[in-house]
């Protein structure tokens, strides 16, 4: 979280939840009939996972690039995943691929109520580009 605020982005939605096989289902609705994916399924329900929204500028682009390539082994030292993963099949962070990715991932993973409107100081300095 730490790396995403010093980026100057800003916090609106943070929970920790179980995850239902029905809300993973249709998270990855594209790899459902990869032959992974019950490794994914149960490696996803085996514990609780933290879900955040992060706003700010070219977010989804940047965030991309902190998180690093999905490949632990490929991704560079101070991404997240260079630092933190150790094979793909245990991927530590997902960072949505578009606008209308992430769009329809915050609908999947928190009702509107859940997501705060607020200003940020420390946004509001960095984002004065």
């Amino acid at each position: 979280m730490q790396r995403f605020e010093q980026r100057g982005f800003k916090l609106v939605g943070l929970k920790m939840m179980q995850v239902s096989d029905d809300l993973l289902s249709q998270h990855y609705s594209e790899l459902r009939t990869k032959p992974f994916y019950p490794r994914l399924l149960h490696y996803m329900t085996m514990g609780p996972v933290v879900v955040m929204v992060w706003e700010g500028h070219k977010v989804i682009q940047v965030s991309r690039t902190m998180v690093g390539h999905t490949n632990p082994a490929e991704a560079q030292a101070g991404t997240v995943r260079g630092d933190f993963s150790f094979h793909v099949s245990r991927n530590v962070v997902h960072a949505s691929d578009s606008p209308e990715g992430a769009q329809r991932e915050i609908q999947l993973w928190f009702q509107k109520k859940e997501l705060l409107n607020w200003d940020c100081f420390d946004q509001t300095i960095t984002c004065e580009v």
